[in-house]
């Protein structure tokens, strides 16, 4: 059995902390940021929203056929869907931040229990998407770095976090279609 690589996770763990508090600002920042407002002549990327909700889907499928695989014991599988799983966020990341710098934002126009029922599913995904961050790229590096008990451990919490965050992804992009413009 391999060894926990500590001086691997050490270095790892500085970017942790960096990177979880980085993303977040730099998402919050340039979500607002209008690069029309900025003298730039580019189209508004109203393409992007159906192709980063899908994104997200496949996130959400990735997790569970890693799931799968790692409970059958197939460890480079479940290694490789994982790693797969983190680029894809990654991917959804970028277009939501272009859509975002490009485009107004779109108003949810459902009325009634629906309103509040959308507003309750966007904001525990809004909450759950800047908490996952860290939970991620410990899970991760945990994992990379062998250090399999505490992965484990972890990996519990993780796992259904960053479901949700991918399926819900999903369920908002799909609640508030109707109303892009």
């Amino acid at each position: 059995m391999e060894t926990v690589n500590h001086v691997k996770a050490k270095k790892y763990n500085k970017w942790i902390i960096v990177l979880s508090i980085i993303i977040p600002i730099v998402v919050a920042v340039l979500s607002r940021v209008k690069l029309q407002d900025l003298g730039f002549d580019v189209q508004p990327l109203t393409f992007l929203p159906p192709i980063y909700a899908t994104i997200n889907g496949f996130t959400a499928l990735l997790l569970i056929f890693a799931f799968i695989a790692i409970k059958k014991k197939n460890v480079v599988l479940h290694e490789n869907l994982m790693t797969t799983s983190v680029w894809t966020s990654v991917i959804f990341l970028v277009m939501y931040v272009a859509y975002h710098m490009t485009s107004d934002s779109t108003q949810f126009g459902g009325e009634g229990a629906i309103k509040y029922i959308y507003y309750f599913i966007l904001i525990t995904h809004i909450v759950l998407s800047i908490v996952i961050i860290p939970f991620v790229l410990i899970t991760y590096v945990r994992g990379i770095t062998n250090d399999i008990e505490r992965h484990r451990k972890i990996a519990r919490i993780t796992f259904p976090m960053w479901l949700y965050v991918a399926v819900t992804g999903v369920v908002v992009y799909i609640m508030i279609s109707p109303y892009y413009i």
